[in-house]
């Protein structure tokens, strides 16, 4: 049985860690007006971000182009294959401008619809993360390094973002699943095109796995692992004490010993007593000279 298990389970690990052994003819094709959505998306964060911040216009835009396309950047120049998405797309450039621009000038509506902007930012995230793996896969990268691509993607925006602001990336911290949340839908996608399912249909399985497990996360209030030290939790065997040696060397003796023993503390308690007593007697005797001492000079 456990001969079978390994024949099965190392050609997949040789799979996992290998290269693939040939690229896919062409990307999964998602509608430009979906890759607009989760650009304005994106960019709608970056702007609220920059207000917050109390930044300018120009930081403002900054920081809407870094959420929106930072991530597919930093997949691009780390495969260093291919196109670069922000070169090769031209409305993508000029989408999260406008919408920077629009947001940072008239932000009133855009902050009260707080909760339609977070449902599609993890489905962006979500769908980002099929893009980023999916491209990785086309130039015949191994399935781990897909997965990478996709957390990169989906959540490398916002990572710059917060290191463009001078402080921990909000990925970093812990918080509700987001990050994790990325790395799941990742893992669904590239399963499901080893398993030959249709790309169409696995991109939908990863953004509907991201938004999933994002939504769990915070239905349940499921947070990420933080300096948590699994040690601790295991018993550990405590070591004899010398009270508990002392008893064991006790308990080994005989009732005779024992009674010796204890003749012999009471004795040695007793002698303290005494060497007690006539430490206290011998004071008072100096206390009384002196102060007979004493009168005789006053006399």
């Amino acid at each position: 049985m456990s001969l079978d298990v390994i024949a099965i389970a190392e050609p997949l690990f040789a799979r996992l860690v290998s290269p693939a052994s040939g690229a896919v003819e062409a990307p999964v094709a998602i509608p430009f007006w979906l890759e607009l959505i989760a650009i304005v998306v994106a960019s709608v964060s970056g702007a609220l971000t920059a207000r917050e911040h109390k930044l300018d216009l120009v930081g403002a835009v900054a920081l809407a182009v870094l959420c929106s396309l930072g991530g597919g950047l930093l997949r691009d120049v780390t495969l260093q294959v291919g196109s670069v998405y922000l070169l090769e797309q031209p409305l993508a450039l000029p989408a999260a401008i406008i919408t920077a621009t629009v947001v940072y000038i008239i932000p009133s509506f855009i902050e009260q619809q707080d909760r339609l902007i977070a449902v599609l930012d993890i489905f962006a995230v979500g769908l980002y993360s099929a893009t980023g793996a999916d491209k990785a896969l086309v130039y015949g990268f191994n399935p781990m390094i897909c997965v990478m691509m996709g957390f990169f993607t989906g959540v490398g925006g916002g990572m710059l973002r917060d290191v463009f602001l001078g402080k921990v990336p909000n990925i970093f911290q812990r918080s509700n699943l987001y990050a994790l949340a990325a790395i799941a839908g990742g893992c669904v996608y590239m399963a499901l095109v080893e398993l030959d399912v249709s790309h169409v249909a696995a991109v939908v399985a990863c953004v509907a796995v991201t938004m999933g497990t994002r939504w769990l996360s915070l239905r349940f209030n499921i947070m990420s692992p933080t300096d948590e030290d699994i040690a601790r939790m295991m018993p550990r065997r405590k070591r004899p004490t010398e009270n508990s040696s002392a008893r064991c060397e006790i308990a080994g003796r005989s009732p005779d010993a024992l009674a010796e023993r204890r003749e012999r503390t009471l004795a040695n308690i007793e002698e303290r007593r005494e060497q007690e007593r006539r430490s206290e007697a011998l004071s008072r005797i100096k206390r009384i000279r002196r102060k007979r001492d004493q009168r005789r000079i006053d006399v």
